[in-house]
Order: C-alpha cells, then structure tokens, then sequence
C-alpha cells in the first residue's frame, strides 16, 4: 500500500476512538429527567396509570395538533395495536413497501395478517399511489404506509386512496415526528399515525412509542388493547390484546426530551449543512437533502452511491466501520429476508434497482460538527484511493 492513505480496515489506527453511530441517541437534561423523576417517586405509581404517563399524552396530542396519543411500550407493538384494531375483518392482507424497516413484516405477522409487498417511488423512496393501487386486492384489510427516513411519502393522497376504497391506513411515522406534510403535521394523516420513541429516534423515551389520532373510539380501545384488554379491574373486552404499557420513568425520560425537541432540531440543522455542502464536491454521492416545507428534523443523513463511486456500498461500508464510522445500508428488500410465515411478493423493479444505491451516515447527539468534517475528509480520500485500494474482504 505504498503511496495510500492509512486505513483502519488494513490494520492502522481507527479515525475515531469511540464509535459514531447513526442513532439520535439524544440524553436531556438530567435535571428535567430528575424533576419529572419526582413526581412518579413521589405518587408511588410508575405505570402507564400514572401522572407523567397522562401528561405525555396531553403534551404529544398537542404537539401533533391531534385529538389523542396513546403511550405504548415500543412502536414495534404500537403497530401491531393499530393494524388489529383498525384492518377490515374477514381479509388477511396488508400492503406494505417491501423497501423498509427490517420489522415491518413481522409486526405485520404479529398482528395476524398476511404482509403483501408493494413497490416504492423512485424519487421519494416511499410508498406511492400509484404502488399502493397495482397491489390492491379484494384480500386487503388496511395499508401500511412509512414516511421514508428523508422527507415524507404522499401522506394525502395515499389518505385518499384509502377513502377511497374503504380501506384503513396507518402511517409509520417513527421517524416523521417533526414534519408536516401540505401545511398538516405529521400526525393526523389516516386513520392513526405510529411513532417510536426509541434512544435512536428524535424523542427518546429510553424504548416506547405512541400511536396518534382523530378517532376517540380508536383510542379509547387502544387504551384497552395495551393493558390485556382489561376494561376495569376485572372484565377483558377486547380478544387483541397485549402487555404494552408505558412506564412513568420512560415517560419521564420523553417528557424531558419533548422539552428540548427545538434545541435538537438546531443542531442536527448545522450538522446537515455541513454534510450538503461538504458532500457536493465527492463525485459519486449525492445527500438527500431534507424538504424544508415538510418542516424537517435534520437529523438522519442518507446519501446516494452513484456509478463514478469507486467501491461497492458493502466495501465502503467495511472501510468506514473501521475507522468506527458506522454508517449502515439504507433498508434492504424484506422479500430477500428467510421467515417461517406467508407472505405475498410480487416482482418489485424499483426495489431491486436502486436498494444497494443508499447509506446513512452517523448523525445524532454523538456526532459533533468536527465530527462531520472529519467524516467528510474520509469520504474524499475513499473516493481519491478507493480505486487502487484491495477489497476490505480480503484485508490481512
């Protein structure tokens, strides 16, 4: 490797000592926790009957400009909740992009349905009209629409299409909790809207999620479904049911972190800039930038590999894991995932074509702006060497 730059992968030292990951990761004030703390140790009750539980709920209903939120324990089971309680009965499948998160099948399955892949736009990389329409069947029961991780999909017309023909839709809006979609907020699309509340996301509830909507009804059986089904102490009303309750330290930790929402969204807003411009002169990627009238968080960073870039995304992945940059693939196919459960899979070209096109880029609460740059140095030295570099695979 005479005349090349020193990379980790072939046994140099790292560019960073602690790792950058791609998670927000975001940790609040301690003393807002610790105050918000007091309360549920003070009131003795630290489940989702508790105060902190109930305000947050308040707060995010407001926050969304919605009629109610209803806590859960993680937005994995929060999608589970919606779809059993909101698919057409007497039908077993339900639309979802095969070109997203990895558990999307599964919360499908969970849920007692069939999950029937659709293609998504190239543009968006989301779900469309148009995917949705070719994949509708006398078989579907609700329509699982995510927002992409960079900007939203056609929340409005998917929301007519479901109107439409009669079919429910839930929006995973786990990473859509700041945006607005035609001067509406991200929220009160469809018949509910799910968010994660994860470490990674941009509130972070330590793990937990809720579901939005303008539907009391909804959300008053949701209210059930999540304690067991229990109406009371006793009388269990509803057979889809789950231990998915909130807790009020998770809650605490939530209240904190909605606190701060703003401040977050300023700093992921320079740590974005940074990567635009310093992005725009490596030829071979490209950033989706972030639609400022959707209202954006800033915070994930997905850049696009193109033909002039002289690695594979898995080798440039191996390159930058290395030098503990870990920057991840943007989805792959779920038709490509083994499960034990049916599925329906229709040819997906969109999919196929561009889905080993994309990788995010760290970002988030531990990832400073010198951060950033450095980052940017080692993609434009990968992109200066990579053509003569031998493949990570094959590295001593």
């Amino acid at each position: 490797m005479n005349g090349l730059p020193r990379f980790a992968v072939f046994g140099e030292k790292p560019l960073f000592a602690e790792a950058k990951p791609t998670g927000n990761l975001y940790r609040p004030s301690i003393d807002k926790f610790l105050g918000y703390s007091r309360v549920f140790y003070q009131n003795k009750c630290y489940t989702d009957d508790g105060e902190l539980c109930r305000l947050l709920e308040l707060r995010l209903a407001e926050f969304h400009g919605v009629e109610r939120a209803v806590c859960v324990s993680s937005g994995f089971w929060g999608h589970v909740l919606a779809m059993a309680a909101l698919a057409l009965p007497h039908r077993s499948e339900i639309i979802a992009p095969a070109f997203g998160y990895r558990r999307s099948d599964d919360m499908i399955a969970w849920a007692g349905f069939v999950p029937h892949f659709c293609d998504v736009d190239p543009e968006t990389l989301g779900i469309s009209v148009n995917t949705i329409k070719a994949e509708l069947n006398d078989r579907t029961a609700l329509i699982l629409a995510p927002h992409p991780m960079v900007n939203c999909c056609d929340a409005q017309g998917i929301e007519d299409v479901g109107r439409e023909h009669g079919i429910p839709v839930v929006f995973d809006s786990v990473e859509a909790a700041y945006r607005n979609y035609n001067n509406r907020r991200c929220g009160g699309f469809g018949d509910a809207e799910v968010f994660s509340t994860h470490s990674t996301k941009l509130l972070n509830s330590f793990e937990g999620g809720y579901i939005t909507t303008n539907n009391g009804q909804l959300a008053d059986r949701l209210d059930h479904m999540k304690r067991f089904g229990l109406v009371g102490a006793e009388t269990v009303q509803d057979g889809h049911a789950l231990n998915a309750k909130l807790n009020e330290v998770h809650a605490a930790m939530a209240l904190a972190s909605l606190d701060e929402v703003d401040e977050q969204v300023a700093l992921h807003r320079r740590k974005h800039d940074l990567y635009v411009a310093g992005l725009r002169s490596i030829d071979g990627l490209r950033i989706l930038e972030h639609r400022e009238s959707q209202r954006p968080d800033y915070r994930l960073i997905v850049v696009r590999i193109g033909d002039s870039w002289p690695l594979s995304r898995e080798d440039t992945l191996s390159l930058l894991e290395a030098e503990n940059v870990l920057a991840r693939p943007y989805y792959a196919p779920l038709t490509n995932k083994v499960v034990e459960y049916p599925r329906v899979c229709p040819d997906l070209p969109v999919t196929e074509a561009i889905f080993q096109d994309f990788m995010v880029l760290p970002s988030g609460a531990h990832v400073s702006e010198d951060d950033v740059e450095k980052i940017i140095d080692l993609l434009t030295t990968i992109r200066r060497h990579g053509s003569a570099l031998p493949p990570p695979s094959k590295a001593e």
